[in-house]
Protein backbone atom coordinates (compact mmCIF):
# COMPACT_ATOMS: atom_id res chain seq x y z
CA UNK A 1 0.00 0.00 0.00
CA UNK A 2 3.12 2.39 0.89
CA UNK A 3 4.46 1.47 -2.67
CA UNK A 4 1.27 2.32 -4.23
CA UNK A 5 0.76 5.73 -2.45
CA UNK A 6 4.64 6.75 -3.57
CA UNK A 7 3.80 5.84 -6.55
CA UNK A 8 0.36 8.01 -6.77
CA UNK A 9 1.89 10.95 -5.15
CA UNK A 10 5.46 10.70 -7.79
CA UNK A 11 2.68 10.97 -10.72
CA UNK A 12 0.82 13.74 -9.30
CA UNK A 13 4.09 16.02 -9.06
CA UNK A 14 4.26 15.45 -12.58
CA UNK A 15 1.39 16.30 -13.18
CA UNK A 16 1.99 19.79 -11.78
CA UNK A 17 5.88 20.19 -12.53
CA UNK A 18 6.45 22.52 -16.03
CA UNK A 19 7.58 20.18 -18.27
CA UNK A 20 10.46 22.13 -19.90
CA UNK A 21 11.92 18.62 -21.14
CA UNK A 22 8.97 17.77 -23.16
CA UNK A 23 8.25 18.27 -26.73
CA UNK A 24 5.52 19.64 -28.02
CA UNK A 25 4.20 20.73 -31.47
CA UNK A 26 3.54 24.09 -31.54
CA UNK A 27 3.36 24.48 -35.25
CA UNK A 28 5.56 25.68 -38.07
CA UNK A 29 5.28 29.21 -38.45
CA UNK A 30 5.56 32.32 -36.35
CA UNK A 31 2.68 35.24 -35.79
CA UNK A 32 2.18 38.04 -33.50
CA UNK A 33 -0.49 36.17 -31.50
CA UNK A 34 1.26 32.78 -30.81
CA UNK A 35 1.20 33.21 -26.90
CA UNK A 36 -1.96 35.16 -26.50
CA UNK A 37 -3.22 32.36 -24.39
CA UNK A 38 -0.49 30.81 -22.83
CA UNK A 39 1.33 33.59 -21.80
CA UNK A 40 -1.00 36.72 -22.43
CA UNK A 41 1.16 39.15 -20.55
CA UNK A 42 4.85 38.31 -22.20
CA UNK A 43 4.94 41.44 -23.82
CA UNK A 44 4.09 43.41 -21.40
CA UNK A 45 6.49 41.67 -19.06
CA UNK A 46 9.49 42.26 -21.68
CA UNK A 47 8.76 45.99 -22.28
CA UNK A 48 8.91 46.91 -18.29
CA UNK A 49 11.96 45.22 -17.67
CA UNK A 50 13.40 46.46 -20.81
CA UNK A 51 12.17 50.03 -20.37
CA UNK A 52 13.79 50.17 -16.78
CA UNK A 53 17.13 48.79 -18.03
CA UNK A 54 16.78 51.90 -20.20
CA UNK A 55 16.29 54.08 -17.88
CA UNK A 56 19.26 52.79 -15.53
CA UNK A 57 21.45 53.36 -18.56
CA UNK A 58 20.62 54.61 -21.62
CA UNK A 59 23.24 52.55 -23.79
CA UNK A 60 21.47 49.22 -23.32
CA UNK A 61 18.78 49.93 -26.14
CA UNK A 62 21.45 49.67 -28.16
CA UNK A 63 23.01 47.02 -26.39
CA UNK A 64 19.85 44.48 -26.95
CA UNK A 65 19.03 44.96 -29.95
CA UNK A 66 22.59 44.12 -31.38
CA UNK A 67 21.95 41.09 -29.67
CA UNK A 68 19.21 40.23 -31.73
CA UNK A 69 21.06 40.92 -34.79
CA UNK A 70 23.63 38.73 -33.85
CA UNK A 71 21.95 36.03 -32.79
CA UNK A 72 19.92 36.21 -35.97
CA UNK A 73 23.14 35.99 -38.26
CA UNK A 74 24.07 32.55 -36.81
CA UNK A 75 22.27 29.73 -37.69
CA UNK A 76 19.07 31.52 -37.14
CA UNK A 77 16.89 33.50 -34.62
CA UNK A 78 17.26 30.54 -32.01
CA UNK A 79 18.98 32.50 -28.60
CA UNK A 80 22.48 30.36 -29.60
CA UNK A 81 24.16 33.85 -28.68
CA UNK A 82 22.61 33.41 -24.71
CA UNK A 83 24.18 30.16 -24.06
CA UNK A 84 27.41 29.52 -21.83
CA UNK A 85 29.87 27.52 -22.19
CA UNK A 86 29.98 23.88 -21.05
CA UNK A 87 28.66 20.62 -21.75
CA UNK A 88 30.20 20.42 -25.10
CA UNK A 89 29.21 23.84 -26.10
CA UNK A 90 31.64 26.42 -26.99
CA UNK A 91 29.95 29.72 -26.40
CA UNK A 92 29.54 32.31 -29.35
CA UNK A 93 30.05 35.03 -26.76
CA UNK A 94 33.88 34.71 -27.03
CA UNK A 95 33.55 35.20 -30.94
CA UNK A 96 35.77 38.06 -32.53
CA UNK A 97 32.40 40.31 -32.77
CA UNK A 98 31.37 39.23 -29.44
CA UNK A 99 34.34 39.07 -26.97
CA UNK A 100 34.36 42.34 -24.54
CA UNK A 101 31.58 43.76 -26.95
CA UNK A 102 28.35 42.19 -26.59
CA UNK A 103 26.33 43.25 -23.82
CA UNK A 104 22.89 42.59 -21.88
CA UNK A 105 22.88 39.26 -21.21
CA UNK A 106 21.76 40.06 -17.81
CA UNK A 107 18.94 42.25 -18.62
CA UNK A 108 17.73 39.03 -20.73
CA UNK A 109 18.11 36.94 -17.56
CA UNK A 110 16.33 39.22 -15.70
CA UNK A 111 13.02 39.10 -18.16
CA UNK A 112 13.18 35.39 -18.47
CA UNK A 113 13.05 35.32 -14.78
CA UNK A 114 9.93 37.17 -14.33
CA UNK A 115 8.53 35.34 -17.35
CA UNK A 116 8.84 31.85 -16.29
CA UNK A 117 7.24 33.09 -12.85
CA UNK A 118 3.93 34.29 -15.07
CA UNK A 119 4.48 31.22 -17.47
CA UNK A 120 6.86 28.25 -17.12
CA UNK A 121 8.69 26.41 -19.98
CA UNK A 122 6.39 28.55 -22.16
CA UNK A 123 8.07 31.16 -24.07
CA UNK A 124 11.38 30.82 -25.86
CA UNK A 125 14.29 33.04 -25.01
CA UNK A 126 14.62 33.78 -28.70
CA UNK A 127 11.28 35.08 -28.70
CA UNK A 128 12.44 37.44 -25.77
CA UNK A 129 15.56 38.64 -27.91
CA UNK A 130 12.83 39.65 -30.60
CA UNK A 131 10.66 41.39 -28.17
CA UNK A 132 13.06 43.16 -26.45
CA UNK A 133 14.70 44.33 -29.63
CA UNK A 134 11.49 46.27 -30.59
CA UNK A 135 10.91 47.81 -27.57
CA UNK A 136 14.58 49.12 -27.25
CA UNK A 137 13.78 50.23 -30.52
CA UNK A 138 10.80 51.84 -29.94
CA UNK A 139 11.57 53.59 -26.46
CA UNK A 140 14.71 55.29 -27.90
CA UNK A 141 11.68 57.19 -30.57
CA UNK A 142 11.97 54.73 -33.09
CA UNK A 143 8.79 52.48 -35.29
CA UNK A 144 7.37 49.80 -33.87
CA UNK A 145 6.07 46.46 -35.30
CA UNK A 146 4.30 43.29 -34.64
CA UNK A 147 6.93 40.29 -33.74
CA UNK A 148 6.04 37.29 -35.42
CA UNK A 149 6.55 34.76 -32.00
CA UNK A 150 7.10 30.93 -31.93
CA UNK A 151 10.48 30.53 -31.92
CA UNK A 152 12.00 27.93 -30.56
CA UNK A 153 15.43 27.67 -28.50
CA UNK A 154 18.54 25.94 -30.39
CA UNK A 155 20.80 23.33 -27.63
CA UNK A 156 23.89 24.60 -29.44
CA UNK A 157 25.98 27.30 -30.51
CA UNK A 158 28.78 27.87 -33.45
CA UNK A 159 31.48 29.94 -32.75
CA UNK A 160 32.51 29.45 -36.35
CA UNK A 161 29.27 30.26 -37.32
CA UNK A 162 30.02 33.96 -35.21
CA UNK A 163 33.41 34.78 -36.37
CA UNK A 164 32.21 34.52 -40.20
CA UNK A 165 29.03 35.43 -41.01
CA UNK A 166 28.00 38.57 -38.66
CA UNK A 167 29.68 41.26 -41.10
CA UNK A 168 32.60 43.41 -39.30
CA UNK A 169 32.98 46.71 -38.93
CA UNK A 170 36.21 47.03 -41.61
CA UNK A 171 34.12 44.78 -43.54
CA UNK A 172 34.56 45.85 -47.75
CA UNK A 173 31.29 47.12 -49.14
CA UNK A 174 30.81 43.52 -51.08
CA UNK A 175 31.72 41.46 -47.98
CA UNK A 176 29.19 42.64 -45.75
CA UNK A 177 26.73 42.68 -48.82
CA UNK A 178 27.18 39.05 -49.53
CA UNK A 179 27.01 38.05 -45.59
CA UNK A 180 24.05 39.83 -46.08
CA UNK A 181 22.74 37.83 -49.07
CA UNK A 182 23.47 34.78 -47.50
CA UNK A 183 20.78 34.89 -44.87
CA UNK A 184 18.08 35.69 -47.79
CA UNK A 185 18.53 39.56 -46.89
CA UNK A 186 18.44 42.07 -49.55
CA UNK A 187 20.49 45.52 -50.28
CA UNK A 188 17.73 47.92 -48.63
CA UNK A 189 17.83 45.30 -45.71
CA UNK A 190 21.41 45.91 -45.55
CA UNK A 191 21.14 49.59 -45.63
CA UNK A 192 18.16 49.92 -43.41
CA UNK A 193 19.27 47.67 -40.73
CA UNK A 194 22.26 49.84 -40.71
CA UNK A 195 20.58 52.53 -39.18
CA UNK A 196 20.38 50.53 -35.98
CA UNK A 197 23.78 52.56 -35.45
CA UNK A 198 21.79 55.73 -34.57
CA UNK A 199 22.19 54.63 -31.51
CA UNK A 200 25.03 52.94 -29.33
CA UNK A 201 28.37 52.52 -29.03
CA UNK A 202 31.59 51.33 -30.84
CA UNK A 203 35.12 50.58 -29.20
CA UNK A 204 38.34 52.86 -30.81
CA UNK A 205 39.93 48.96 -31.85
CA UNK A 206 37.26 48.73 -34.37
CA UNK A 207 37.48 53.00 -36.18
CA UNK A 208 40.99 53.07 -35.37
CA UNK A 209 42.77 52.06 -38.81
CA UNK A 210 40.24 54.93 -40.38
CA UNK A 211 42.40 57.50 -38.41
CA UNK A 212 45.89 55.96 -39.28
CA UNK A 213 46.44 53.45 -41.50
CA UNK A 214 43.02 52.76 -43.49
CA UNK A 215 44.83 51.20 -47.05
CA UNK A 216 48.06 50.24 -45.36
CA UNK A 217 49.84 53.24 -46.45
CA UNK A 218 49.87 55.05 -42.90
CA UNK A 219 47.75 57.22 -44.26
CA UNK A 220 43.83 57.99 -42.95
CA UNK A 221 40.48 57.65 -44.81
CA UNK A 222 40.05 60.11 -47.65
CA UNK A 223 35.95 59.36 -46.82
CA UNK A 224 36.57 60.57 -43.34
CA UNK A 225 35.80 64.14 -42.49
CA UNK A 226 38.66 65.00 -41.10
CA UNK A 227 37.71 67.87 -38.91
CA UNK A 228 35.61 64.63 -36.99
CA UNK A 229 38.79 62.29 -37.36
CA UNK A 230 41.06 65.15 -35.29
CA UNK A 231 38.06 64.84 -32.64
CA UNK A 232 37.99 61.26 -32.42
CA UNK A 233 41.92 60.84 -32.25
CA UNK A 234 41.93 62.85 -29.55
CA UNK A 235 40.25 59.82 -27.55
CA UNK A 236 41.63 57.34 -29.81
CA UNK A 237 45.56 57.41 -30.42
CA UNK A 238 47.72 55.48 -32.21
CA UNK A 239 48.85 53.36 -29.59
CA UNK A 240 46.34 52.54 -26.58
CA UNK A 241 42.90 53.60 -25.82
CA UNK A 242 41.61 50.66 -27.95
CA UNK A 243 38.15 49.69 -25.59
CA UNK A 244 37.16 53.61 -25.80
CA UNK A 245 33.85 54.31 -26.28
CA UNK A 246 32.10 56.14 -29.19
CA UNK A 247 28.82 57.07 -30.36
CA UNK A 248 28.20 56.00 -33.62
CA UNK A 249 25.48 58.59 -33.66
CA UNK A 250 27.58 61.27 -32.15
CA UNK A 251 25.13 64.42 -33.11
CA UNK A 252 21.99 62.52 -31.55
CA UNK A 253 23.49 59.05 -29.89
CA UNK A 254 20.36 57.99 -27.84
CA UNK A 255 17.99 58.95 -30.62
CA UNK A 256 16.40 56.57 -32.84
CA UNK A 257 16.32 58.94 -35.88
CA UNK A 258 17.87 59.21 -39.70
CA UNK A 259 20.27 61.41 -38.27
CA UNK A 260 22.90 58.83 -38.91
CA UNK A 261 22.33 58.98 -42.79
CA UNK A 262 22.68 62.70 -42.28
CA UNK A 263 26.06 62.05 -40.67
CA UNK A 264 27.28 59.45 -43.09
CA UNK A 265 26.43 62.18 -46.17
CA UNK A 266 28.68 64.46 -43.89
CA UNK A 267 30.78 62.06 -43.67
CA UNK A 268 30.72 61.67 -40.21
CA UNK A 269 30.00 57.61 -40.14
CA UNK A 270 32.68 56.29 -37.56
CA UNK A 271 32.99 52.87 -38.87
CA UNK A 272 34.33 51.79 -42.35
CA UNK A 273 30.95 49.44 -42.09
CA UNK A 274 28.95 53.14 -42.25
CA UNK A 275 30.95 54.98 -45.00
CA UNK A 276 30.97 52.66 -46.91
CA UNK A 277 27.25 52.63 -48.10
CA UNK A 278 27.58 56.03 -49.12
CA UNK A 279 30.74 55.61 -51.29
CA UNK A 280 31.19 52.29 -52.73
CA UNK A 281 27.91 51.28 -54.01
CA UNK A 282 25.38 53.67 -56.04
CA UNK A 283 22.09 51.99 -54.93
CA UNK A 284 23.24 51.97 -51.41
CA UNK A 285 24.09 56.11 -51.68
CA UNK A 286 20.47 56.50 -53.00
CA UNK A 287 18.74 55.09 -50.12
CA UNK A 288 21.04 56.91 -47.74
CA UNK A 289 20.39 59.94 -49.16
CA UNK A 290 16.41 58.96 -49.34
CA UNK A 291 16.93 57.94 -45.71
CA UNK A 292 18.50 61.26 -44.73
CA UNK A 293 15.79 63.04 -46.28
CA UNK A 294 12.75 60.95 -45.32
CA UNK A 295 12.83 59.66 -41.49
CA UNK A 296 9.33 57.81 -42.19
CA UNK A 297 10.22 56.08 -45.26
CA UNK A 298 13.64 54.70 -43.22
CA UNK A 299 11.49 53.59 -40.14
CA UNK A 300 9.09 51.98 -42.82
CA UNK A 301 12.04 50.13 -44.41
CA UNK A 302 13.51 49.48 -40.71
CA UNK A 303 10.34 47.74 -39.04
CA UNK A 304 10.21 45.68 -42.22
CA UNK A 305 13.48 44.38 -42.29
CA UNK A 306 13.74 43.87 -38.67
CA UNK A 307 10.51 41.41 -39.35
CA UNK A 308 12.47 39.74 -42.37
CA UNK A 309 15.60 39.26 -40.07
CA UNK A 310 13.79 38.02 -37.25
CA UNK A 311 12.37 35.23 -39.23
CA UNK A 312 15.96 34.03 -40.58
CA UNK A 313 15.70 29.85 -39.86
CA UNK A 314 13.43 30.32 -37.12
CA UNK A 315 13.22 26.76 -34.57
CA UNK A 316 9.58 25.81 -34.71
CA UNK A 317 7.63 22.50 -34.24
CA UNK A 318 9.41 20.22 -32.36
CA UNK A 319 12.84 21.56 -33.35
CA UNK A 320 14.77 22.89 -30.16
CA UNK A 321 12.92 23.65 -27.07
CA UNK A 322 12.03 26.07 -24.66
CA UNK A 323 14.80 26.85 -22.20
CA UNK A 324 14.23 27.47 -18.97
CA UNK A 325 17.44 29.57 -18.12
CA UNK A 326 18.68 31.58 -21.23
CA UNK A 327 22.25 30.10 -20.43
CA UNK A 328 22.55 26.81 -21.08
CA UNK A 329 20.35 24.08 -22.73
CA UNK A 330 17.50 21.90 -20.27
CA UNK A 331 19.37 19.45 -20.05
CA UNK A 332 22.57 20.64 -18.70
Amino acid sequence: MTKFMNYFIFLSVLAIVPLCFASKNYGGYLYPQYYEHSCPHVQDIVKSVVSKAVSREPRMAASLLRLHFHDCFVKGCDASLLLDNGMGIVSEKGSNPNKNSARGFEVIDEIKAEIERACPCTVSCADILAIAARDSTVITGGPSWEVPLGRRDSVGASISGSNNEIPAPNNTFQTILTKFKRQGLDLVDLVALSGAHTIGDARCTTFKQRLYNQNGNGKPDPTLNQAFASQLRQQCPRSGGDQNLFFLDHTTPFSFDNVYYKNILAYDGLLNSDQVLLTKNYASMQLVKQYAENNGLFFDHFAKSMVKMGNLFPLTGEKGEIRKNCRRVNSY
